[in-house]
């Protein structure tokens, strides 16, 4: 079977609670070995699209597919092929870098050496000093990397990213932009809802910008135009 062209294949998604639409007819396509952000401010249905897509929540109507499995009427299925990373990444504080990667990969149906485990980590740009120490004491960027590596070992098609920038300073934004670089030089799918416009035009694809459940403008990389991006970012284009 012919794998899709689209590992995230949303079309005319609707949700709403107690009557009250969050997403109205969505129409997201993130192509294998995209990076796409998804932008928009709080209330937008950022969250709601994540839900969706991690079989969390049902559509009230459309279809959703995550490499061609339906989130829906198969959760489990659907998770299998993609790893989350939500804002603050949940991982064992009592552990080090190196135990969570085996203790979650196994968790996972994956056993893996620890050779494999150290070029996982090493990839991911985690100083080999900081394998061995408990997570207590690492940086979101830190914990970041941790989690990237293990998404990397199980080698699923798509990468969820919630908010990945927040809270992090330039230096480890630029650090964790080139980790993605890496990651869809894998060939990792990515996608990410973030408020970071100017982070995501450095490191996107694609970028959409989310309002009141839609995608009011997208563009691709060529075509990036950061006023125009900006201002629909904004509001004020669908205002003038």
């Amino acid at each position: 079977m012919t794998p899709p062209t689209a590992v995230v294949d949303i079309h005319a998604l609707s949700v709403a609670f107690a009557g009250r639409p969050v997403l109205t007819d969505l129409e997201l396509q993130v192509r294998r070995g995209d990076i796409y952000a998804l932008l928009g401010g709080n209330g937008a249905g950022k969250s709601t699209t994540l839900s969706v897509l991690l079989g969390f929540l049902k559509p009230t109507s459309g279809t959703v597919r995550v490499a061609g499995v339906d989130p829906a009427q198969a959760p489990d299925a659907a998770r299998a092929q993609l790893a989350y990373l939500p804002e603050n990444v949940a991982l064992y504080e009592h552990l080090s870098a190196f135990e969570n990667a085996d203790y979650l990969l196994s968790l996972a149906g994956r056993r893996a050496g620890a050779g494999a485990i150290r070029d996982a980590l090493r990839a991911a740009g985690l100083q080999e000093a900081a394998w061995t120490q408990r997570l207590a004491g690492f940086s979101k960027g830190m914990r970041q990397k941790v989690a990237i590596a293990i998404a990397s070992m199980r080698e699923v098609p798509l990468l969820l990213l919630d908010e990945p920038t927040s809270g992090l300073d330039p230096g480890a934004s630029a650090d964790f932009h080139t980790l993605l670089e890496s990651v869809r030089a894998r060939g990792t799918t990515v996608l990410m809802v973030t408020h970071d416009l100017f982070g995501a035009v450095e490191v996107a694809d694609r970028v959409g910008v989310l309002d009141h459940g839609r995608i009011v403008h997208e563009a691709a990389r060529a075509q990036f135009d950061l006023p125009a991006l900006h201002a629909h970012f904004s509001g004020r284009a669908r205002a003038a």
